[in-house]
């Protein structure tokens, strides 16, 4: 399995570096790029391109470098090595962020205190040429009824509203996401990620990272993942899905054969869940004749395919060192 992803990931290093020389000019480029604070290195050879008009989820585990890429992206950071470019210009510059007409909701922003929900909107939409209107901000973020309050008294969710308003306060087309719905209620989240689906359809660009994964499936085209500072897949959810696990076989079985079970030419993985069994392969077909040649029993059998969570464990879990 891990010489697997490593030949894959050389594949994808193959593919990153033949896309940097297209053209157009994309949004985002990321060119060989490592960062580094003191002896800790977070991201390591990083090379992608993000294009107008994608939507683009950030997947990985804590400490993978999504945080460091979306502020290098942001020019919030300076690379330690490689090129970072916005619009083929240098994030760090002001003017350059301008130009884009970008949009961030970060994980860790706050708002002030003492200053009501409309105020503190029309006080962002001043910063503005392009601004939309204060009203169709409280609308998109479902906060017309809190207008007037003031933002210490917002819940959890209706705080990650506010700030994916003020996200939107110029307008933007560029759009960076961080654990956008943490905090939100299902039904908040739900009209959210509806909201996100109609401003893509609308032609902006959308950066997303998330620990929550039913969140990027039917929302991001594209799903790239990130683990120890290095881009281990990149490509649509189904690809993603195929790429690291592709179909999933469950049925009853005895713990005591889970060791020869793994050991079936074809599991690239298994996992207990219960009384169950759960073997993943790339073939079904070839796994069930393996199974019945050895004279084994699948009783209650299910097949099916791998879900986005199952090839995200997969692609980012640590290898045992034996």
């Amino acid at each position: 399995m891990a010489e697997t992803l490593e030949r894959r990931g050389m594949s994808m290093k193959v593919r990153a570096a033949a896309a940097l020389t297209q053209s157009p000019q994309p949004v985002i480029c990321l060119d060989q790029v490592t960062k580094s604070y003191g002896t800790v290195q977070a991201l390591r050879g990083v090379s992608l391109r993000i294009e107008a008009g994608e939507s683009v989820a950030l997947l990985g585990p804590n400490g993978a470098g999504k945080t460091t890429a979306i502020s290098l992206m942001l020019g919030l950071l300076r690379p330690s090595t490689g090129r970072v470019l916005l619009n083929g210009g240098d994030p760090t510059i002001s003017a350059v962020r301008r130009a884009a007409r970008l949009g961030a909701m970060l994980q860790n922003a706050r708002v002030i205190d003492l200053v009501r929900v409309r105020e503190l909107l029309d006080v962002f939409r001043s910063y503005y040429a392009q601004s939309l209107p204060t009203d169709e901000l409280l609308e998109i973020a479902q906060l017309r009824e809190k207008q007037r309050s003031y933002t210490q008294h917002l819940s959890g969710g209706e705080l990650q509203r506010l700030l994916f308003a003020l996200a939107l306060a110029g307008n933007p087309r560029l759009l960076f996401l961080d654990e956008p719905t943490a905090g939100m209620d299902v039904a908040s989240r739900r009209r959210f990620l509806q909201r996100l689906r109609e401003l893509h359809r609308d032609g902006r660009t959308i950066i997303l990272t998330t620990h929550n994964l039913a969140d990027v499936e039917g929302l991001s085209q594209r799903v790239i993942v990130l683990n120890e500072g290095r881009i281990v897949a990149d490509g649509s959810c189904e690809a993603i899905r195929a790429m690291a696990s592709g179909q999933v076989v469950s049925f009853l079985a005895e713990e005591p054969n889970d060791q020869l079970l793994g050991a079936i030419p074809g599991v690239l993985r298994l996992e207990r869940q219960g009384p169950r069994v759960v073997l993943f392969t790339r073939d079904s077909d070839a796994l069930l004749t393996e199974l019945r040649r050895r004279g084994m029993a699948t009783p209650h059998l299910e097949i099916r395919g791998a879900s986005l969570e199952e090839a995200f464990l997969a692609l980012t879990r640590k290898e045992d060192k034996a």
